[in-house]
């Protein structure tokens, strides 16, 4: 009797019945994220997902040690928006075709903004100059996103090869992931006739300016000292890069007022805390507080005199500003909405059930 309860139970596991087996997941490859490419700063490693995040990513790492950064499916509409806004200005038009020189730039978009805008994008053959300038030449693409360096010392390399000739005529190149490399707008008229352009963002939030317009209304610019440079916050929370506001304008737009190439890390350290929020509990809005930590890496804190089942979220950044909802915090409330939306549903995985 107990041999057939067994065997009852291994065909009943090995069926799958309602768990899920390793072969039945769900997978989200590189290929599903649009990011299948080269790439000579990471390896490529499996890991398991959770469903209330809609991808995982990293920052690029160009101080410190590249973090772990969760997009969730909320805050998603909002950095569509703002690349398709990018792609627009930059005069991209539906169809055409997109040379990406760092396949994570994708995640920034993130690869839907791409998809509604009409556009097809590909990668390097291999990461380096020499696969960017074959790409250049014998796929001949209408856009080119990469490090500004790299873009502008391929392109130097094509004139010294005598190469010039052969590339595409009046390509978009944008740059983008490091500060901008001043001479690249004059390299890329001298080989190819085309513009530059610089594309400032991050992978927590997303893309923010281009040629120091913004991209998002939630961009708020705080001065904290006598300087020119103000800390620049998407929606209540801090980037960690300030830079100098002039009306003389970026040196590609004179229309936009933030000059992106002359980023400073640091400054005073700012901090968000909220006073006021539409969540109903205390508890809810400490935990996300605690998500923000985790997925964004940045410090947010919660008033001992937070007023609940407020109409609008309302925060202080050190004292020195406060802002109100809707618009200037709708990051954070994105992420609220993500952090309700999570403690609603159960985990799904019944290993996770307690005994009773």
């Amino acid at each position: 009797m107990s041999t057939d309860l067994l065997a009852a139970l291994e065909e009943s596991v090995m069926s799958g019945g309602t768990a899920p087996t390793l072969h039945t997941m769900p997978r989200r490859t590189l290929a599903d994220k649009g990011i299948a490419g080269p790439s000579g700063a990471h390896v490529i490693e499996e890991i398991h997902t959770p469903f209330n995040l809609a991808y995982i990513t990293v920052t690029t790492g160009t101080t410190a040690f590249q973090n772990i950064v969760g997009v969730t499916t909320e805050e998603r509409p909002d950095r569509i928006t703002a690349a398709q806004k990018a792609l627009t200005l930059a005069e991209v038009r539906a169809g055409d075709h997109l040379l990406f020189t760092y396949p994570p730039l994708v995640n920034v978009f993130p690869k839907e903004a791409l998809e509604q805008h009409g556009v097809t994008w590909s990668f390097l053959h291999a990461s380096s100059r020499d696969a960017l300038l074959l790409a250049l030449c014998k796929e001949r693409p209408q856009v080119v996103l990469g490090e500004s360096s790299f873009l502008r010392l391929a392109l130097a390399g094509a004139k010294q090869l005598g190469l010039t000739s052969l590339l595409p005529q009046d390509t978009i190149f944008i740059a983008a992931g490091t500060p901008l490399d001043p001479d690249l707008a004059a390299t890329v008229r001298d080989t190819t006739g085309g513009t530059a352009h610089d594309l400032y963002g991050c992978q927590e939030f997303g893309w923010l300016t281009l040629d120091g317009i913004p991209l998002r209304d939630d961009i708020t610019l705080l001065q904290t000292d006598e300087s020119e440079y103000h800390d620049l916050l998407v929606g209540g929370l801090p980037t960690g890069d300030r830079f100098p506001v002039l009306d003389t304008g970026h040196y590609l737009n004179s229309t936009g007022k933030i000059i992106t190439y002359a980023r400073q890390r640091g400054g005073v350290e700012l901090e968000t805390t909220i006073l006021a929020s539409p969540a109903k509990g205390r508890e809810t809005v400490e935990r996300l507080a605690k998500t923000i930590l985790r997925i964004k890496a940045k410090i947010v804190r919660v008033s001992p005199d937070l007023v609940l089942d407020s109409t609008h979220t309302v925060l202080s950044v050190s004292g020195l500003r406060t802002l109100e909802g809707p618009v200037q915090t709708r990051m954070i409330d994105s992420l609220l909405r993500s952090q309700m939306a999570y403690q609603s549903s159960s985990k799904a995985d019944p290993t996770w059930m307690k005994g009773r």
